[in-house]
């Protein structure tokens, strides 16, 4: 970090007015009303601290208060500063360091304001008749009042008066704007410098004899919260908008996947705003994680009260954050509109149930709704391995306790390893990753628990494989031999974006145990799985395009939107087709009309006589009789 006479000897810039520094923000300095930050390194308060002393304010620092404190003192080869300081009650240092010309800035506490650094302008005299015109800015400007020392945001100024301060004063006051609270201090300046419209005067077109802003000028700043930078706001706005994700990347702007589709926001962040937003937000105990392995994952609870799956990485241009929203409300099987016979599933004492799908489409709120299933109906005694604990699932008649792995446990297969002398009833995985983590899960469903956890397998005939292809050739015939008695149910599942493209609906493919399936399981004959869908609809067995067929018979989704995702697209388009021109035609048709190319309709007693003489003509060897 630069030192303090580096830092102060910033001011000696031309067209400087301010030195700015904030405890844990990088030091800056305002340049034609924008804030530019002149070090790498953010400001501790122990700096800060120093630095005041260094400017002659020994006797003021250990009385600093939320209330501005101002002293003046000289420093060589630069002349007379001002300094004004406020230690909020967070020991939050905020300085301001004015040059000794002031840059154009009120200064606090003596009643005028130094000259502008814009050439004064002449007096308009008004003419006769002109005394309900405007008279000239600069005559308006000096009948202004001088602003207040360290305005506060909830009365914003130009950025010649802006508190460096990103929080209201008084927290609970419903008038400081939702999207500024929380926010980082560049973003804060960013917006309400931008907001302003200070090039704007400059326009073609503009006339400065009409509004002049001038230092100490109040300026009314509509703080939209399209402009809200601060990942408060972000994570807020994610929510209000019905996003799955936001990710915050660096060199990037903001980006909502919604319906399945990234939509930009907002302007692109810097290196240091993203490493700015998203480092406060990462725990301190992971914090090492990040600098040895390079990713973090946690969960996050925002202030509005719903949760976030939060994973924080270096890549190419800096920092990356990606935010998973997860729902306020626990989810049901019905809300999710997934099938009740899912659920019945939960009714084995043992045995194991797996949720496959790709990233991001569904599993872990499945998971969830299973959990809340069984959580109010059954007395069991529910453990939960996450990373990290998502839905929090309140108490109902089960005991429930969750574990995070990182912060209650060290890994999944040590948890599961616990949980089997902890008098389990059901276990849930949040992921089974690792041959340890199966191997496990697999022991404890033969061990008279009921085993739920998900994985990433795109079927449920290749999670057979996966499940199996983890372990050892040597091993993999007693792999078998467990799935085939304890294998309860496989639910694959997709999310595809709805009718309107506004949001998505799930598709799902549903293989529970059965004999038929074991067999073909302790026999290696896997591949033989899709023939056995085909044919096993009465046994409750639900292939992926059938679900993906009903959704666009429904009305739910259309053909275009599902063809991706359909195992055997040809086959589907050709029933969907199919099936809507059958329902067109029986639309179409007025009663009592042969159908377009067919025969007319048959009189009763038509087909009776039609068979008795094909008969008799048969018997007399005679065609058509």
């Amino acid at each position: 970090m630069k030192t303090i006479l580096e830092l102060v000897q910033e001011l000696k810039g031309t067209d400087v007015t301010e030195l700015a520094l904030v405890s844990g923000r990088f030091p800056c300095v305002r340049i034609h009303g924008a804030f530019k930050p002149v070090d790498d390194v953010a400001a501790s308060t122990a700096v800060i601290s120093r630095l005041l002393n260094a400017l002659g304010g020994g006797e003021h620092v250990p009385n600093l208060s939320p209330k501005p404190t101002q002293w003046k003192n000289k420093v060589e080869g630069l002349g007379e500063v001002t300094v004004l300081a406020i230690r909020k009650a967070d020991d939050t240092l905020q300085v301001r360091v004015l040059p000794p010309a002031g840059g154009g800035i009120a200064m606090p506490g003596t009643g005028t304001r130094p000259k502008s650094i814009r050439p004064a302008r002449k007096s308009i005299t008004p003419k006769p008749g002109d005394s309900g015109k405007r008279k000239s800015s600069m005559k308006i400007a000096a009948q202004r009042p001088i602003a207040p020392p360290m305005p506060d945001l909830r009365a914003p100024r130009a950025p010649a008066g802006l508190d460096l301060d990103a929080r209201s004063e008084d927290p609970d006051s419903d008038s400081m704007p939702a999207v500024l609270r929380g926010l980082p201090f560049k973003g804060v300046v960013a917006a309400a410098a931008g907001l302003a419209g200070i090039e704007g005067l400059d326009a073609p077109g503009s006339n400065r004899a009409d509004f002049e802003l001038d230092a100490g000028a109040s300026v009314p700043i509509d703080l939209d919260e399209s402009e809200a930078r601060g990942l408060d706001a972000l994570l807020a706005r994610a929510r209000k908008r019905g996003a799955s994700d936001l990710h915050v990347v660096a060199g990037r702007p903001a980006l909502f996947r919604i319906a399945g589709e990234l939509v930009a926001h907002g302007n692109p962040f810097s290196p240091e705003e993203a490493e700015e937003m998203l480092m406060p937000f990462i725990p301190e105990r992971l914090r090492p994680i990040l600098v040895s392995d390079g990713s973090v994952d946690f969960a996050l609870t925002h202030e509005t009260g719903g949760r976030f799956r939060a994973n924080v990485s270096r890549q190419r241009t800096g920092f990356k954050g990606s935010f998973r929203v997860i729902p306020n409300e626990i989810p049901t099987l019905r809300s999710l509109a997934l099938p009740e016979d899912i659920g019945k599933a939960t009714h084995h004492h043992q045995g194991l149930i797996v949720i496959t799908g790709p990233t991001g489409h569904g599993k872990t709120s499945t998971l969830a709704a299973l959990v809340n299933l069984i959580n109010s109906d059954t007395t069991h005694h529910i453990i939960t391995v996450e990373d990290p604990v998502e839905y929090i699932h309140p108490r109902k008649k089960a005991m429930i306790s969750q574990r995070e792995v990182g912060t209650h446990t060290k890994s999944f297969a040590n948890a599961l390893k616990g949980s089997l002398r902890q008098d389990p009833d059901v276990i849930v995985v949040g992921e089974l990753r690792d041959t340890e983590t199966v191997r496990m899960a697999l022991s404890a469903s033969e061990t008279g628990h009921l085993v739920i956890g998900t994985m990433n397998t795109p079927s449920a005939a290749k999670t057979i494989d996966r499940l199996i292809d983890l372990f050892p050739p040597a091993d993999q015939a007693q792999v078998r031999m467990t799935l085939a008695g304890g294998l309860r149910l496989i639910v694959a599942q997709r999310l595809l974006p709805n009718k309107t493209k506004t949001g998505m609906v799930a598709a799902a493919e549903i293989l529970p145990g059965s004999i038929a399936l074991w067999n073909l399981i302790r026999e290696n004959k896997t591949y033989q799985i899709p023939s056995l869908q085909q044919r096993g609809k009465s046994a409750g067995i639900h292939r992926l395009d059938d679900s993906l067929l009903e959704l666009v018979q429904s009305d739910q989704t259309t053909l275009e939107l599902a063809l991706p995702f359909a195992e055997n697209p040809d086959e589907l388009a050709a029933k969907a087709r199919g099936q809507a021109a059958a329902k067109a035609a029986a639309i179409a048709q007025p009663p009592g009309q042969p159908p377009p190319g067919g025969q007319p309709p048959q009189k009763p007693g038509d087909q009776k006589d039609g068979g008795l003489f094909a008969r008799a003509g048969a018997l007399f060897g005679k065609k058509g009789t």
